[in-house]
């Protein structure tokens, strides 16, 4: 099921994914390889919209490279959602 992204026009999934553990200390996603099971996991079952920000993550920024990895290759199947 899809929504469109307020007056966009954009077709997104009407679940999202928060991309805040990403990089976070003691968390499944804290590291690489958990981040990139989790986003191609939810991308494979049908999530289309990601949710991040520039201080997710330990540095801040790690949830954004964790995404940018995994997603290579997925990009264009993704809208990502980001505050600065």
């Amino acid at each position: 099921m899809s929504r469109t992204l307020g007056t966009s026009g954009i077709e997104v999934s009407a679940i999202g994914l928060g991309c805040n553990n990403f990089g976070r200390r003691g968390t499944v996603t804290e590291h690489q390889s958990g981040s990139t099971r989790v986003l191609h996991a939810a991308v494979d079952h049908g999530i289309t919209l990601l949710d991040t920000a520039e201080m997710y993550g330990v540095p801040p920024t790690t949830s954004e490279t964790h995404m940018g990895v995994a997603l290579k290759g997925r990009r264009d199947s993704v809208v990502i959602a980001t505050k600065w």
